[in-house]
């Protein structure tokens, strides 16, 4: 039997002349929680509604636990899918919403009910069934529409930018429980969102979309230490991209000050050098790129800072408790970690590029 619960072969989807999906190969491990992760119209949404069967591809092949369902309508599919809005009905109390699906798929009143129940209490949701959706906070109605995907026994669970509604607090808790559900069920999940600090975590691995294509996919560690360019370093949490040079082992060239630092092996030569703003040190002394702050912000856990260099504007997270600056103080920039990308666009370059798509 395939590792795999969802496989994409070449999969393409087009609406009019535009390419929302180009040739996608895409495969998805059985236990999962993959997240598709992207700008605005880069395709993940259009993937997502594919899998689910709403979009029908105009070429390629998608299997789902090895069955091909490419020409299947969503209801002919082992598939559920908790949508941005919720959309539970406002005038059904939780347990009916809950045991709806199953009602409609032909079982019995008091079986739909007690399946509703069961699930109910496995999202810490007991003694909520006779509440309406409107008498629920934004965390409760969001792990309903859970419940209510959850007890049809979907072989894969979609989650379409489920916390866009939910203030950031809330966004915390319920992307935890969604995890915690997802590892103690042993859920196929891929989930939709447009915020990489979600992305890195809730998910195993992380499928990076750009323009319809598969721009990079891998575990979160891999893609904010191992972009492949400089478009996944950029949408991968903050990066510094700065035009430099690899001297060799352990050193780089910027703006033509030479620095010793941590970096992958990479052969000597011009290259994009990518640095995380964590991975930046001030001081006042001693080696490093020159540089004066432009700006300083404290953040009670960390400073920020913009810091104008020869080598272009930096901005640098620095620990609370470290060395505080202010604008106008003139530092040293030491970089512990750089990341160098061989033949990618510049980031500005690359930023462009998408508005245009």
């Amino acid at each position: 039997m395939s590792a795999n619960a969802i496989f994409f072969d070449k999969v393409t989807k087009s609406f009019g002349t535009v390419r929302a999906v180009d040739e996608v190969s895409l495969s998805i491990p059985r236990g999962a929680l993959v997240t598709l992760l992207g700008p605005s119209g880069c395709g993940k949404t259009t993937t997502l509604r594919l899998i689910a069967g709403l979009e029908l591809p105009n070429a390629g092949s998608i299997m789902i636990e090895e069955r091909d369902v490419t020409r299947l309508a969503a209801a002919e599919r082992r598939i559920a899918m908790v949508f941005q809005s919720y959309a539970l009905f406002p005038h059904m109390n939780v347990l009916e919403n809950v045991a709806y699906g199953l009602v409609v798929q032909g079982a019995r009143k008091a079986s739909a009910e007690a399946d509703a129940l069961a699930m109910l209490k496995i999202l810490g949701l007991e003694g909520l069934g006779q509440r309406l959706p409107a008498e629920l906070s934004g965390g409760q109605q969001q792990r309903v529409a859970v419940a209510r995907a959850l007890v049809l026994r979907p072989q894969v669970l979609l989650f379409d930018e489920p916390l866009s509604n939910l203030d950031a607090r809330l966004r915390r808790q319920v992307r935890e429980d969604i995890r915690d559900l997802q590892k103690r069920l042993g859920l196929t999940v891929v989930y939709v969102t447009h915020d990489q600090q979600e992305a890195l975590a809730v998910s195993d691995l992380v499928c990076v979309m750009r323009a319809g294509r598969i721009a990079q996919m891998g575990t979160p560690r891999e893609l904010y230490d191992e972009p492949a360019d400089a478009f996944i370093a950029d949408f991968m949490g903050e990066a510094n991209v700065l035009q430099g040079e690899v001297l060799g082992p352990g050193r780089i060239a910027l703006a033509g000050v030479a620095l010793e630092t941590r970096l992958r092996p990479y052969p000597p030569g011009a290259a994009l050098i990518a640095i995380r703003p964590e991975a930046v040190t001030l001081h006042t002394e001693g080696e490093g790129l020159p540089g004066q702050i432009k700006r300083a912000a404290f953040l009670g856990q960390t400073h920020e800072y913009e810091v104008a260099t020869s080598a272009g504007q930096m901005f640098v997270v620095a620990p609370a408790g470290t060395a505080e600056f202010v604008p106008g103080d003139d530092v040293r920039c030491r970089v512990e970690r750089a990341i160098p990308l061989q033949g990618a666009p510049r980031a500005d370059h690359v930023q462009m590029e998408i508005l245009n798509t």
